[in-house]
């Protein structure tokens, strides 16, 4: 097998790291700094800009806890259960990876409208989805499912079999060797899979652009909103709003390691 010297290894990566992640949001940081002492307070803090923060992070939010829940189960099947169509079923969970988002909207507004197969019968009893917060908490959930089922399957296969064998001879219950033996095992993956979901769902522009009326101070998202910035040439604007969203993702991202941290400790005193 062929290795680089370790000095191109380094090379490599670090000019990789350099162009692709740590100047685009350094020159992004730098941008913001320089209206830091003019008007960055008032322009991240404008109404509609805390509105679209607020539905932006609210909606994804949400979208990550169901998926969570959903997630865990569907990837569980998977991986313990055989069953006639399986197969399909766990080559369609990469269906929104190589969609096209700005598909995927137009098929959500299509099955979810006022005409559409679902949306027509929701319409009956009063219940909207296209052009509403439900609208975009469905498209986020369906752009950021994958990366739940995706990261918790490998560590599903890995779990062996023998210790809820030996939990349950010892007469412990089905949900005290989940909580004991089966969750600890997974929180890491899960705490993963969170994270990415999350980051995706935050940073989804091409469906939800199609799927909400995008008006200001109701289901405006950040995304969205930074694309109308640009759109109104308020590079500033566009600038002050990507930063703010990229710190606040940053942070979140911090968070999350940290209980993946505190989790990978927390099993190793088990």
């Amino acid at each position: 097998m062929f290795f680089f010297p370790s000095f191109l290894q380094w090379f490599f990566i670090v000019f990789y790291s350099l162009i692709l992640l740590f100047f685009p949001i350094g020159i992004l940081l730098q941008k913001a700094s320089t209206h830091l002492l003019d008007d960055f307070w008032d322009r991240a803090t404008e109404p509609v800009a805390l509105s679209a923060y607020s539905v932006t992070l609210s909606l994804a939010f949400f979208a990550c806890i169901i998926n969570t829940f959903f997630g865990f189960l569907i990837a569980w099947v998977l991986v313990r259960y055989e069953f006639k169509g399986r197969k399909v079923l766990d080559s369609l969970i990469d269906l929104p990876f190589a969609l096209p988002t700005s598909v995927a909207g137009f098929t959500l507004s299509i099955i979810y409208g006022d005409k559409g197969w679902i949306g027509s019968v929701l319409a009956k009893i009063g219940i909207q989805i296209v052009f509403t917060k439900t609208g975009i908490l469905l498209a986020m959930i369906f752009v950021s499912f994958p990366f739940i089922v995706r990261s918790l399957q490998p560590v599903i296969i890995t779990l062996e079999k023998e210790l809820e064998e030996a939990a349950w001879s010892l007469g412990a219950s089905s949900w005290l060797t989940f909580s004991k033996i089966i969750l600890p095992n997974l929180l890491p993956a899960l705490f993963t899979g969170i994270t990415l979901a999350f980051s995706r769902a935050i940073g989804e522009y091409g469906s939800i652009v199609i799927i909400s009326s995008n008006f200001a101070m109701k289901d405006l998202i950040t995304p969205v909103l930074i694309f109308q910035c640009l759109e109104q040439y308020d590079y500033t604007g566009a600038t002050i709003i990507g930063s703010v969203i990229l710190l606040i993702s940053f942070f979140l991202l911090i968070l999350v390691n940290f209980f993946q941290s505190w989790t990978l400790s927390f099993k190793k005193l088990l």
